[in-house]
């Protein structure tokens, strides 16, 4: 596969910055919390699917402090329609059970701590941070990585290597807005099957229709 030049970097650079300059998250949330927990179930599961859910469990649980004496079997039944929710019923109790007793119930504000607890990962802690705080980091899940392999900015097997890559040719202050545009661009126009190809802002740099997935 063919990779981008440093002239194709500039203009995917610059139409995303034009298109998706104010973009955000499609998740719904008022706080921290509520944005954190969404991002966690949202993993291998659509953002729509998980706006359904949420409101009805952050109405029970209104707080980690709630959460964190939740019942299993009552979480997991609020979020049954998610993809895993008996592994995320049990995450998110835990996540709480870990805010209150080394966070005073405060959710951190830190990648690093972000990643200690249950349920997050680096791609989580990453989403939270570019989210609610703006920060110039990357986030891949499934629409960047395979947008990313089509226009030629990773050729890498794995979401590590592939964050590395996007880390390293769209390098500015701005990376957040990239990832926010990756997501939106690969949902909605540049797809995984039937790609909207007359919709597409660079027709001439994508490498390929290949429906990329990390190894």
């Amino acid at each position: 596969m063919k990779k981008a030049t440093k002239s194709d970097i500039e203009t995917i650079k610059k139409a995303f910055i034009e298109n998706y300059k104010d973009a955000k998250t499609e998740l719904n949330y008022k706080n921290d919390y509520e944005l954190l927990i969404a991002i966690i179930l949202s993993a291998q599961c659509t953002d729509k699917r998980v706006n359904i859910i949420t409101p009805a469990l952050f109405e029970k649980y209104p707080s980690v402090k709630e959460l964190s004496v939740a019942k299993l079997d009552d979480v997991k039944r609020l979020i049954n329609s998610c993809s895993f929710f008996n592994n995320k019923a049990q995450n998110i109790i835990k996540m709480a059970q870990s805010v209150m007793q080394q966070y005073n119930g405060v959710i951190p504000h830190n990648q690093k701590e972000l990643i200690k607890l249950a349920g997050v990962g680096n791609k989580t802690a990453n989403v939270f941070m570019i989210e609610y705080k703006q920060e110039n980091l990357m986030a891949v899940d499934t629409h960047v990585f395979r947008v990313s392999h089509r226009l030629g900015l990773s050729d890498a097997k794995n979401v590590e290597k592939t964050e590395a890559d996007l880390v390293k040719k769209l390098k500015n202050d701005e990376l957040h807005i990239f990832h926010q545009a990756m997501v939106l661009f690969g949902r909605y126009i540049c797809k995984a099957v039937k790609p909207e190809c007359k919709k597409c802002y660079f027709p001439q740099i994508c490498k390929s229709k290949a429906g990329f997935k990390p190894a």
